[in-house]
């Protein structure tokens, strides 16, 4: 049982090297080549770090806490799902901008401890969501040029 939060880590980044590896694969792989600038290099840095950290857990030097608690995994579950739907089908089905807001809606709403019952609550969510949107937007589509899933709504 005391192996538990070291297994736990091994695991836990094992699982983000082999996506930072795909992800890279991925952005390498994909044309047109001068689209994808911007993701090769985030997804290389995410990558070597990725890998780096894993190394460091199978060999013990990180500093490991305590792992996760049932507790913990049950908060941190919704928020979990709502990313896999928006990885493997919202932002290709729906569009990067559409799906983004829809998903940060969603996780703002879940996390956000202000009572769901008050309407002040939700008008302050929505703010946030069109505020998140818009820098999205400017940082993707006007700042770095950056190719995004074609919206639904075009």
């Amino acid at each position: 049982m005391s192996d538990l939060p070291r297994n736990q880590h091994i695991i836990a980044s094992g699982i983000v090297a082999g996506v930072g590896i795909s992800v890279c694969y991925l952005s390498y792989t994909q044309q047109p080549s001068e689209a994808f600038t911007f993701p090769r290099l985030i997804s290389t840095v995410f990558a070597v770090l990725a890998i780096w950290t894993f190394g460091k857990a199978l060999l013990g030097k990180t500093k490991v806490g305590n792992g996760l608690s049932m507790e913990a995994m049950t908060r941190i579950t919704p928020g979990l799902l709502v990313m896999l739907v928006y990885i493997f089908w919202a932002a290709k089905a729906l569009g990067f901008y559409t799906s983004s807001t829809i998903a940060f809606f969603i996780l703002l709403s879940l996390y956000d401890p202000a009572p769901h019952s008050e309407s002040k609550s939700w008008i302050r969510r929505a703010l946030i969501t069109a505020g998140f949107l818009a820098i999205m937007y400017g940082l993707f589509a006007m700042l770095l040029n950056v190719y995004t899933p074609r919206e639904f709504f075009n």
